[in-house]
């Protein structure tokens, strides 16, 4: 029976199936080959042995392991015994001069690497709907607004480049910190290598490199969790830019505004009540699931604090942050994307909102070209400010309040008014940075 949503509504069946119980019981056996080839490549065991147990191990049972756990109440021992079953005679090797942590944390490195792959591939793609939807957008004016209220015009182009820019320092986060973390170890009982005596280095390497995953320097029997802490803030970080981006649909799409929809299917029911609901339940769900990714952060950290060489505390703790905060955070990803890909933009309800201050949200433009032509700035602050508040007390245009006041006219005339509150005329640079940026970005859009 399903108990937890990841198990039938969020996630992906590709990072599903990464952290199942399935992958993570090949990952250990794995790992167990890997140290009987390292050793036999070292001399330790003998290589017929060793070849034995590559070609014999991935077919231990997880089955059977569970039966051998209810006996001994050891999962790791019971994988060990299971493995050593199909392989005969040379299942004498099985974890020689291992001990437990070098194969579950060896084993996270590799369940770690497929995640990464995973995660990048997503990102690249947010990445590249971003921009896409930058460059189509770059030339849409539409109202800026700061503590909710409207401000200076910007461009739909601006806002997802800016997007687009964090998302793809999320690229390069994932890419700095994964030799960090995707790594194992085997450095034995309290990471002295004592058991393997003078080839602990040698075997480790070797091992790693047959698993094409990093070592470690030196570990205390667990890899330090500072990694794993970084990864899962790395993830945290990724949900977050997600729930900012969400949280702006969420706020763009609202009755009063209008200017975005998420897409709506032509049988989508958007209330069980109010059947003319048309929500944005994705951007919603993003918003939630991101509240979990990051309730992961403190544990992450926690995890770290162990009792002199080791304790088994983080040990309960991972088998739900490792799986939790990685598929709910590539689940959001994929959606976030589905939502920015299709997401439909109401230019005329854009357009709408632009205009509905009469040329008040201009009123930096003005400030601005008085005190180019001589007023100074304060003086220029405090005549548009006055005259600001003016219009919108008599709920009329910027330009006819100005028009009327010598002290602005002397500078600029009624006709110079128009094409300053012009907001099309304001917009800056915000089309040479989409496209500075575009430029700069369009290596990240392929793998």
């Amino acid at each position: 029976m399903a108990i937890h949503p990841i198990d039938y509504r969020y996630g992906t069946p590709e990072m599903r199936s990464i952290w199942s119980e399935e992958h993570r019981f090949t990952c250990l056996v794995r790992a167990e080959i890997a140290l009987a080839h390292a050793e036999a490549e070292i001399g330790m065991i003998p290589a017929d042995d060793a070849k034995v147990i590559e070609q014999n191990a991935l077919s231990a049972s997880l089955v059977r392991a569970k039966e051998i756990e209810a006996e001994i109440n050891h999962d790791t021992m019971a994988m060990i015994k299971a493995i050593s079953e199909v392989c005969g005679d040379a299942g004498r090797w099985i974890h020689y001069g291992a001990t437990s942590n070098d194969i579950l944390d060896t084993a996270t490195g590799l369940q770690l690497k497929d995640a990464f792959d995973t995660l990048e591939k997503k990102l690249v793609a947010l990445v590249t709907v971003l921009l896409d939807r930058a460059g189509a957008t770059k030339s849409l004016v539409c109202a800026s607004r700061t503590h909710g209220q409207q401000g200076v015009p910007t461009t739909y182009g601006l806002r997802f480049a800016i997007w687009a820019s964090e998302v793809a320092r999320h690229i390069d986060r994932l890419r700095e910190i994964r030799p960090r973390v995707v790594v194992g170890q085997m450095t034995g009982a309290v990471g002295t290598m004592a058991a393997m005596g003078d080839h602990g280095i040698e075997v480790q390497a070797a091992m790693m490199k047959y698993l094409e995953i990093g070592s470690v320097d030196v570990s205390s029997q667990v890899i330090a969790r500072d990694r794993y802490a970084e990864y899962i803030f790395m993830l945290a970080n990724i949900a977050t830019t997600l729930d900012k981006i969400g949280i702006e649909i969420r706020s763009l799409q609202r009755t009063e505004i209008g200017e975005v929809e998420e897409a709506f299917g032509k049988k989508q029911v958007g209330s069980s009540t109010m059947p003319h609901k048309r929500n944005p339940i994705k951007s919603e769900q993003v918003g939630g699931l991101s509240r979990i990714v990051r309730a992961m952060v403190e544990p992450a950290l926690l995890n770290n604090t162990l009792w002199d060489e080791r304790d088994l505390t983080n040990s309960s703790c991972e088998r739900i942050t490792f799986p939790e905060a990685t598929i709910l955070c590539d689940h959001c990803l994929k959606l976030m994307t589905n939502v920015l890909e299709n997401l439909v933009i109401k230019e005329e309800n854009v357009r709408r909102n632009l205009l509905m201050l009469h040329g008040i949200n201009l009123a930096e433009s003005v400030m601005i070209e008085l005190t180019r032509r001589g007023m100074p700035r304060q003086d220029a602050h405090e005549i548009i400010r006055e005259s600001s508040m003016e219009a919108l007390a008599a709920g009329k245009p910027l330009a006819e309040i100005l028009s009327a006041k010598q002290d602005v006219v002397k500078y600029v005339s009624a006709e110079e008014l128009v094409n300053l509150l012009n907001p099309d005329a304001y917009i800056g640079l915000a089309e040479v940075q989409v496209d500075n940026l575009i430029r700069k970005l369009v290596t990240y859009c392929t793998l």
